[in-house]
């Protein structure tokens, strides 16, 4: 019977890799996951992983970046901005030589006091001509209405029409700057720059790669750090009226460290984010005796909606000389995963530890028993 035992246990430790305990990813098909030491085959990963090799060619690729351009749509030329006058907007209108005609500021009064505020109705009231609707209009098309109407009245009047109040329209800023609040657009052009240094600039720990402009519903993610560390002026997008422009903090940006590492850690990202060699190195780096350092993988949730595979799965082999450069390159996203697998003699050795006692007690007994006889 001791030798049955013994071979049943011989077949077990040989057997002992396939079925070690614990969480495994295969650094041949990381596709397939492992739990409990069993391979799953009820659901086909590859279906739903797109699996990538992290190399020089790969950080080339905006996959990989943490400042991807942004959509075409957001990247209009100042020469492309126009003012349109709105319900709420105070207006100066100025007829040269025709004092009467004039809104007087008078004095203690500002233009913004004295001038013609625009309607509900849209429509502004001007002496002789009476109502002119002006909202949707520029104020050089305004200016052409006005002298067009006056022209009955005087001979070739000259007009000039001035917002003297910006009302109708504002971007609100929120989130991690000095002063949130809502700020009007004016005639001259707004850029997100100059949106956040009107807000009194960014709280100290904001996250400035990941600034979230929400537009007509849609949010699209910008890089304050690219613009002002790398002059990048794609992403100091043109604001345009209802935009949200919102900094998070960088506590509120996340990575997991798992696996056969130091620490297991949730680190912040902060500021300036984080890389692969950065979240490596803040948990204590690889836990020589157990990883296999050739299976270091980012678990990412596509950064595309529509495809047909929700998960990136990009893979690096830490044994290669100049893996820590690509690791300092590689730019972790927010909510990434970061997992260290198992060498495979430290799956051995999880068998070996739970097939010890079963060892202890086979030859205990028997000592025992030699004992007893």
């Amino acid at each position: 019977m001791r030798n049955i035992v013994l071979a049943m246990l011989v077949f077990l430790v040989l057997a002992g890799c396939a079925y070690a305990p614990g969480s495994h990813m295969d650094t041949d098909d990381p596709s397939g996951f492992y739990r409990g030491g069993e391979r799953q085959l009820d659901v086909d990963y590859s279906e739903l992983i797109n699996v990538t090799q992290i190399d020089a060619d790969i950080l080339r690729d905006r996959s990989v970046k943490s400042a991807s351009a942004p959509p075409k749509d957001l990247m209009q030329p100042d020469g492309a901005y126009q003012y349109y006058v709105g319900i709420g907007d105070v207006l100066q209108v100025t007829v040269w030589d025709h004092p009467e005609l004039t809104n007087p500021a008078g004095e203690g009064r500002s233009s913004a006091e004295s001038g013609n505020v625009v309607n509900s109705d849209g429509s502004i009231y001007y002496p002789y001509i009476g109502y002119v609707d002006v909202v949707g209009l520029t104020t050089k098309q305004i200016r052409e209405e006005i002298a067009a109407r006056l022209s009955r009245y005087i001979e070739d009047p000259e007009v000039d029409v001035a917002v003297a109040s910006f009302q109708s329209q504002r971007v609100y800023m929120s989130g991690a700057v000095e002063e949130p609040g809502v700020y009007p657009l004016t005639n001259v052009p707004t850029r997100l720059v100059d949106a956040i240094s009107q807000a009194g600039g960014l709280d100290e720990g904001a996250d400035w790669r990941n600034v979230i402009l929400t537009r007509d519903g849609t949010d699209y993610r910008l890089s304050l750090k690219a613009v002002l560390e790398s002059g990048d002026k794609l992403h100091n997008v043109l604001l345009q009226s209802g935009d949200v422009v919102n900094v998070p903090l960088g506590d509120d940006q996340k990575v997991f460290v798992l696996g056969q590492v130091g620490s297991a850690q949730t680190l912040p990202m902060g500021r300036n984010g984080l890389t692969l060699a950065e979240a490596i190195s803040n948990v204590g780096g690889l836990n020589e005796r157990e990883s296999d350092a050739t299976g270091v993988f980012v678990v990412r949730r596509s950064e595309t909606p529509e495809s047909s595979k929700p998960i990136d799965l990009f893979q690096l082999n830490m044994k290669d000389a100049t893996a820590m450069v690509l690791a300092d390159r590689f730019v972790l996203n927010d909510r990434d995963l970061v997992y260290v697998t198992t060498a495979p003699a430290a799956r051995w050795n999880r068998v070996i530890s739970l097939l010890t006692p079963s060892f202890s007690a086979l030859f205990l007994g028997d000592r025992a028993t030699d004992i007893v006889e």
